[in-house]
């Protein structure tokens, strides 16, 4: 059972999505009785308001995991496996948005739209998918009840936001090199990102995959609990400061018709179809940034498959796939008997 109000710390407070989750708090008025900010020592010190009172920004310690029930961590891989295990240990419910313990079998990988009942066998730490896999199993989900999906192709265009606040200084710095002609400085990507596009996000592996790709399938059977379905991902970085953008192609193991894969998506909690291509009507990072949904369009027959529909994304990254992600797993451990 989680306090009605507990004690939470919040670790990578001062980061993209950790603005971010404050900005839902705040907003979504979520229950606690008391809040520690927590960050690494460049920002120790500095203050953060929260419903008009100023916060000092702390270590993480031990002493300060005792003293809450519920932690929320949003900072390195490496930070999550020393922070998330302890903070577990002294009896906190931990929320984790790093990939440190995404595919243990012992963690559950919740999206709360998708497969809320998973939390009921945590066992101090749960997971959050990454913020390409969310959106993407949203969306199956749904359209999996109309018949079951044997395979999925999916591209992925993944904002710099993605990667941290620095990657979004760069992003900016390079936009304004290259309209005044300079040469840009690049630093976090190993091109440039500005008016550019980067096939490459995490390592490349033996098979010619990347890490991230691989996290989207192995993340997806997870989640859907669907070690059947197929699932082949290109992962792309591309100039947007916020929201990630996919493209997929869906196969069933029957035929699906577009007029009643859009009504299921329409009645679906959490998403939103934009979908009237003749009045220029479709998901787009500009139309998402800031809002909670998932965006959903261009819903077509697969010319090239049979049993096929072709289909376009658009989710803002720090939000639902991430922040709100996180803040909603809190408010259904909460409201559990």
């Amino acid at each position: 059972m989680i306090n009605r109000n507990p004690n939470i710390a919040v670790i990578g407070a001062t980061g993209a999505v950790g603005k971010v989750f404050l900005d839902l708090v705040e907003k979504r008025n979520f229950p606690y009785n008391s809040i520690r900010l927590c960050a690494s020592e460049r920002s120790e010190g500095k203050q953060i308001t929260l419903k008009g009172t100023p916060i000092t920004v702390e270590l993480v310690t031990k002493k300060l995991l005792s003293e809450v029930d519920m932690v929320f961590v949003s900072a390195s891989t490496q930070v999550s496996r020393d922070i998330c295990p302890l903070a577990a240990e002294l009896g906190c419910v931990v929320i984790d948005d790093s990939s440190a313990f995404r595919l243990e079998p012992s963690v559950p990988l919740v999206v709360p739209e998708v497969n809320k009942t998973d939390l009921k066998n945590h066992k101090g730490i749960i997971a959050i998918p990454n913020c390409s896999t969310t959106p993407l199993v949203m969306i199956l989900n749904v359209l999996r009840k109309i018949a079951p999906i044997s395979r999925v192709t999916v591209d992925t265009y993944q904002s710099v936001s993605g990667t941290g606040t620095a990657a979004i200084t760069e992003l900016k710095n390079q936009t304004g090199n290259i309209i005044n002609n300079e040469t840009p400085e690049v630093s976090v990507y190993p091109h440039q990102i500005g008016f550019n596009l980067l096939p490459h996000i995490e390592d490349f592996l033996p098979n010619g995959y990347t890490k991230e790709e691989i996290k989207m399938s192995n993340e997806t059977k997870k989640i859907l609990h669907d070690d059947e379905i197929n699932i082949s991902a290109t992962c792309v970085r591309v100039p947007v400061f916020t929201s990630h953008s996919e493209s997929a192609h869906i196969e069933f193991d029957a035929p699906i018709d577009i007029e009643t894969a859009r009504n299921v998506l329409e009645a679906a909690e959490g998403i939103k179809v934009l979908d009237e291509p003749s009045k220029n009507l479709y998901p787009m990072p500009s139309l998402s940034t800031g809002q909670d949904e998932v965006f959903v369009g261009r819903l077509r027959k697969d010319i090239s498959k049979q049993n096929s529909i072709a289909l376009w994304m658009v989710s803002d990254n720090l939000r639902k796939g991430a922040a709100l992600n996180a803040i909603q797993i809190a408010e259904e451990l909460i409201s559990m008997d």
